[in-house]
């Protein structure tokens, strides 16, 4: 059986696009309850695996901002082509000083469709802000980023996604992971993807040893089913919170390569580990394949 994965139009470090089949065969198959997750960021897992209801949330106001944007038709795949081949153009014929420009103006004005153009159009591919809740990624040095086959990519991305949305019922909040799984009934599912502990984390909000606590302290209280993804280990060291915390529920593990992140050698394979608080009776998906992923594709096909 072949599941057919789209590729969400944000890119982000850490995104999930290869891991989607794996993640899908630990759902259970007669799920029908809300599909929550405290930490969409691109929003690769829900958009591929959420049933017909979903609450998704994060504490980065501009990924909720463009999905919202998205889901109330204020964006859409032709407005998209339209901005980025004026933009784009205007990037062909002045260079960095135009994504710079660009840059500026989002952190001004938080624009949706500004914040699509620096995702795209920064260093591979990585979204981070500093203390002061500015975008600071700098250009990824491609003044020909967005040529004719991007910008179709891109808008292709776009109508999926608006496709998924108008289909379904998805809500879109911005909130804190702790509230997010206070409002969870126990007939939900909530998928938790935080910042990986003590892996580099600089996207929005900081992640350390008292969020991974609070995490734990609130999804053992949760009374319905959770499925977290986390880091087990790599070829240097171990997810001392695996152990700490998380190993009284279920653990799955399987390989991964990411290859998107600022430094080189953080670009290494990691075994991902799903952990659930229910018995997973089958899982299709291989565990020791090692995957590298291409975050250009709209549509990637795998077998389950």
């Amino acid at each position: 059986m072949t599941m057919i994965v789209g590729v969400p139009p944000i890119k982000s470090q850490g995104i999930k696009t290869k891991l989607v089949p794996w993640i899908h065969s630990v759902v259970p198959k007669n799920f029908d309850g809300v599909w929550i997750e405290p930490f969409m960021g691109t929003g690769a897992v829900a958009f591929n695996v959420a049933p017909r209801r979903a609450v998704l949330c994060d504490t980065n106001p501009h990924l909720i901002n463009f999905y919202t944007a998205i889901s109330s038709g204020e964006i859409t795949s032709n407005i998209v082509k339209e901005y980025l081949i004026r933009e784009g153009t205007t990037l062909l014929s002045k260079g960095e000083n135009h994504y710079y420009f660009i840059r500026d103006r989002f952190n001004s004005e938080h624009s949706p469709l500004d914040f699509l153009f620096v995702n795209r159009a920064g260093f591979n591919g990585m979204i981070r802000f500093n203390r002061k809740g500015r975008f600071n990624i700098p250009f990824c040095k491609k003044p020909q980023r967005f040529a004719q086959a991007y910008v179709t990519k891109i808008t292709n991305q776009i109508a999926w996604v608006s496709k998924v949305i108008a289909l379904k019922e998805f809500v879109f909040k911005c909130q804190d992971f702790s509230e997010t799984i206070q409002e969870a009934a126990a007939s939900d599912i909530i998928y938790c993807d935080p910042p990986y502990i003590d892996r580099h984390v600089d996207y929005y909000n900081g992640w350390n040893n008292i969020c991974e606590h609070q995490l734990f302290t609130k999804l053992s209280s949760f009374d319905g089913r959770f499925i977290l993804s986390t880091w087990h280990h790599n070829n240097y060291r171990e997810n001392e919170y695996v152990k700490q915390l998380w190993s009284k529920y279920q653990i799955l593990t399987q390989e991964h390569f990411y290859h998107v992140g600022g430094k080189e050698e953080n670009r290494n394979s990691v075994i991902e580990a799903l952990v659930t608080n229910f018995m997973v009776t089958s899982v299709q998906c291989s565990a020791t394949t090692q995957v590298q992923y291409n975050l250009l594709d709209s549509l990637v096909a795998h077998e389950i």
